[in-house]
């Protein structure tokens, strides 16, 4: 995709329509256009990154920490919310839509109707297997 197609740059250069909870050098927080529940905000970094593997160190620290504001503020704002969940969909397989980096910041409620659906074989796993996964992800850990 080219960076002049992608909505999220728009939004971060003024040149879309959105609208801004808060804005600075690195990240824009605004309104997700189909809120899951009132008060649900995206939170992205002005320079593009489609992926975290594109996102710098510094960028993914702002995204994290607006999205930790942006939590504080729908707590405090006397929109509903009993709880907030932070979500970051990396990939179309893991639900990545808009390929730009966001982090979803969402107001949750008892009754809400929104939820995870967890696979058939959730559950505890046995140490050996833990233990194996951790190994190839430590040999693996910076490695892109």
């Amino acid at each position: 995709m080219n960076i002049s197609d992608c909505v999220f740059c728009a939004i971060a250069a003024g040149e879309a329509e959105a609208s801004i909870v808060h804005q600075d050098e690195r990240a824009v927080v605004f309104m997700d256009i189909g809120p899951i529940t009132p008060g649900h905000m995206l939170v992205i970094p002005r320079r593009h990154a489609s992926n975290l593997a594109e996102l710098s160190g510094d960028d993914g620290a702002e995204v994290m920490r607006a999205g930790m504001v942006a939590a504080a503020s729908l707590r405090a704002s006397g929109v509903r919310c009993e709880g907030v969940n932070l979500f970051l969909a990396d990939g179309e397989a893991a639900g990545q839509e808009v390929f730009h980096v966001h982090l979803h910041v969402i107001g949750r409620f008892r009754g809400d109707g929104f939820g995870f659906q967890f696979p058939p074989d959730y559950g505890v796993r046995t140490r050996s297997e833990l233990d194996s996964v951790a190994g190839r992800l430590r040999d693996s850990w910076g490695a892109s």
